[in-house]
């Protein structure tokens, strides 16, 4: 409903302005061109014009002219082109309307575009291509397409031109555009024929397009093939393979396409049979030997050539070929090879014979005289014997294991022209002498074997490999010299001397032995037979086969041991420490310990690592006199084994108070007074202090004796915040753990390496220093032979 009043608004306001002003302006003029002043023809103020919201509403398009508001005026905002907007027209006219508000009226104006020569004339191709036959008659007429012009009147097409031309001449009128044949045409003359068409319109200055016309006479049949000369002649050496060629015919035809195509063919011959040696090619005039050309049988042909083209009516002419034979060198050398031995030994002495050659040629002078050598390369040489006879003998020493056979190219060439070669393969083999001992991979085997092996496992397999065959490859091994322990190979190992599989015949144990050193000897079957060595070293792996083993004062579990500690005890008071020893290495060696019974009990704590008993708080009236405790002494082994023992710790009202005060961790008063508080005070101080001083000393002395002992990898001992120490030396680093009661934790320190028999042990914080005693590699002792780290 609401379009339908605008449209019915429209309406009325078209009603009210049906006045139409018409203005006119070139095409091509530029942006901004005013074209006319609405404001003055419409009777209305330029300030109207703005108050009114003067504007176009409508008009072509694409919008091409727009009013100024300020001065009025109707003006071109873009390119006008006449060809683009009106094509084909004579008359090119916009129509466009405007619209002014309060009052609303509806004005008209239309606007003529004025034609310019802004185009020249079109052609509607670059070329054309006339076909025209050599025999057509004067005065016959080929239609040319006319050119274009977008311009209309007299900027449009007006006149024509054709460049000079002999032959023809041109007509146009009426729009069409002609050629007429003047001249008689040839073709084998004149075969093409280039004319420029020049099409110009009327405009100053005027512009033109041109037309290039291309007329190709067509041929008719009207000349004869020609031969290039009437005799050919030609050579050919005896045996030569069919299908060579010995020369071409060559014959033209002035006329073109099919009457101009030229075919050749034998039509006559001397004799029966010739045809059948010599062959031409229709197409080229290629002759080729046809069949088998003998000089002994025949030393020339005569035969005769045409050559015809292939025009309706076709036309003819021949000529005279003669084909002369020459004698060549058509018979290759022989070659006769006679072993004197299938095989060589690889010994050989250089000088020796081991096969004659004999070489002929059935040609007679130069073409019979043979040359005869061999590859080069080799370690042979041919040695002429007599006339065409030679010797091969050996020229340089041989090795089979490089080369097992030669194939010996014997070449006979002779003195023809060209020489003709022939060639024949003499194999020989080289037998084998046992020149090469076996040899092992390596100079050493590292084996690893898992203690408690049973015997009779599979321990390693050596193999070693000769490069010689048969008999002298064949290798057998066998045990030489003793084991690292000094007893025979042969009584710890067995060796299958013929797969080199080595087997245990004991058990190993690493407590008892850690590394076995033996040799292997690989002997082949040669005459004489030649043997290597390769040292086999066989290290034990520690498996976790020993049990932990409590040091006295306490035993095993089965027997209950006892301790008594003050009923006054503080927490931390010293009960107990367990000791033990294992007999395995590293982590198998590790030693922990926990306390297993009673579990309900709170009263008493273990280190894990320092077998230290202490009390975890004071004792109280709920508490039993009797604790029995089972302590756990596990490895770190894979399973882990365990030992238990048993101690009973008798709570005592009266216990000597020296043992008490060694025992007794210093206790904490819940309650004391300001002067308590000062005392404390001035206690921590003086042992800060102290242990400042302490280490200042220890650092002074381990840099005095650095210069004494550099050459050695000096241990060092850090502290930790947590009253554990570490020991290192070279590059491996132990921790060892201390008890807060110092005077009863001696330390021993074992070097990183597997220590022999005579190995010292190292005593820390005034414990006495043992020697001769079975340690484990890696791990830390307390001077009772615990193990603590």
């Amino acid at each position: 409903m609401a379009s339908f009043v605008r449209a019915l608004l429209f309406l009325c306001l078209w009603d009210l302005s049906r006045g139409e002003i018409v203005y006119s302006v070139s095409e091509e003029v530029a942006a901004g061109t005013a074209v006319g002043n609405v404001a003055k023809d419409l009777n209305l103020g330029v300030p109207e014009l703005e108050t009114r919201a003067f504007r176009i509403v409508r008009g072509a398009t694409k919008r091409r002219f727009d009013v100024n508001l300020k001065t009025g005026a109707l003006f071109v905002t873009d390119r006008i082109d006449r060809e683009e907007m009106c094509p084909r027209t004579p008359r090119c006219s916009v129509v466009l309307e405007a619209m002014a508000h309060d009052p609303m009226r509806l004005y008209r104006f239309e606007i003529d575009i004025v034609d310019i020569n802004d185009n020249p004339p079109v052609f509607p191709v670059d070329s054309i291509t006339l076909d025209i036959i050599e025999n057509v008659l004067p005065g016959d007429r080929f239609s040319l397409p006319p050119a274009e012009d977008p311009d209309v009147g007299a900027n449009s097409v007006q006149t024509y031109k054709l460049g000079a031309s002999d032959h023809f001449a041109l007509d146009a009128q009426g729009g069409s555009v002609e050629l007429v044949l003047q001249k008689h045409l040839d073709r084998e003359t004149v075969s093409k024929i280039r004319l420029t068409l020049t099409a110009l319109d009327g405009g100053k200055p005027p512009k033109s397009a041109t037309l290039a016309v291309a007329v190709n006479v067509l041929d008719i049949n009207d000349n004869n093939p020609v031969f290039s000369k009437p005799l050919y002649k030609f050579q050919v050496r005896e045996n030569t393979r069919p299908g060579t060629k010995i020369g071409t015919l060559s014959a033209s035809d002035a006329d073109e396409g099919v009457n101009g195509q030229v075919v050749y063919s034998f039509v006559g011959h001397d004799r029966p049979g010739a045809l059948d040696s010599f062959s031409i090619d229709p197409q080229t005039g290629d002759v080729s030997v046809g069949g088998e050309i003998d000089y002994e049988e025949r030393a020339g042909f005569e035969l005769r050539a045409q050559a015809r083209d292939n025009g309706h009516s076709p036309r003819r002419t021949s000529c005279k070929v003669l084909v002369e034979v020459t004698d060549e060198n058509d018979n290759r050398p022989e070659i006769s090879a006679t072993l004197l031995a299938r095989d060589l030994s690889e010994d050989v002495q250089p000088g020796a014979a081991f096969a004659l050659i004999t070489v002929s040629d059935r040609d007679g002078g130069a073409n019979g005289k043979v040359a005869c050598r061999i590859t080069e390369g080799l370690p042979f040489q041919l040695q002429s014997s007599y006339k065409n006879s030679y010797s091969l003998v050996v020229l340089g020493p041989l090795d089979r294991e490089t080369v097992s056979a030669y194939n010996i190219t014997v070449i006979a060439t002779d003195e023809g022209s060209p020489p003709l070669t022939s060639s024949s393969v003499v194999t020989v083999r080289v037998s084998d002498v046992n020149d090469n001992a076996p040899r092992f991979p390596g100079a050493a085997v590292q084996v690893y074997v898992k203690e408690n092996s049973p015997a009779g496992a599979h321990v390693a397999t050596v193999t070693a490999h000769d490069l010689d065959v048969g008999e002298n490859a064949r290798v057998s091994y066998a045990l030489v010299g003793r084991s690292g322990g000094g007893s025979p190979a042969s009584a710890m190992v067995n060796i299958n001397s013929i797969t080199g599989e080595m087997f245990s015949l004991q058990t190993f144990n690493y407590e008892e032995v850690k590394q076995l050193s033996f040799v292997v000897q690989a002997t082949d079957s040669g005459v004489p037979p030649l043997s290597s060595n390769v040292t086999v070293n066989v290290f034990i792996l520690d498996e976790n086969d020993n049990s932990p083993v409590v040091l006295p004062p306490y035993s095993e579990h089965g027997s209950v041991n006892a301790e008594n500690i003050p009923y006054s005890a503080e927490a931390g008071y010293f009960v107990a420490k367990i000791r033990a020893v294992d007999g395995d290495s590293g982590y198998n060696a590790l030693l922990s310990y926990h306390i297993s019974e009673p579990k309900s009990t709170n009263l008493f704590r273990i280190g894990s690592s320092t077998g230290e008993v202490r009390t975890k708080r004071r004792m109280s009236d709920n508490d039993l006199r009797s604790h029995p405790l089972v302590i756990v002494v596990c490895d770190h082994g894979e399973p882990p084994l365990s030992a238990t023992v048993s101690i009973d710790v008798v709570v005592s009202e009266m216990i000597d108070d020296a043992e008490t005060t060694f025992r007794q961790a210093p206790v904490q008063e819940k309650n004391f007074s300001d002067l308590n508080l000062y005392l404390l005070v001035a206690i921590i101080a003086v042992s800060l202090l102290f242990l400042l001083s302490l280490i200042s000393l220890l650092a002074v002395k381990c840099y005095k004796a650095a210069g004494s002992f550099s050459k050695y990898s000096t241990p060092v001992i850090t502290s930790h915040p947590d009253g554990t120490w570490s020991y290192s030396k070279s590059t491996q680093q132990y921790d060892v753990c201390f008890s807060s009661d110092t005077l009863k934790s001696d330390v021993v320190v074992l070097p990183p390496s597997f220590p022999p028999a005579d190995a010292d042990l190292i005593s820390i914080n005034g414990g006495d220093t043992f020697n001769q005693t079975q340690t484990l590699p890696n791990t830390v002792k307390d001077s009772d032979g615990a193990v603590v780290a």
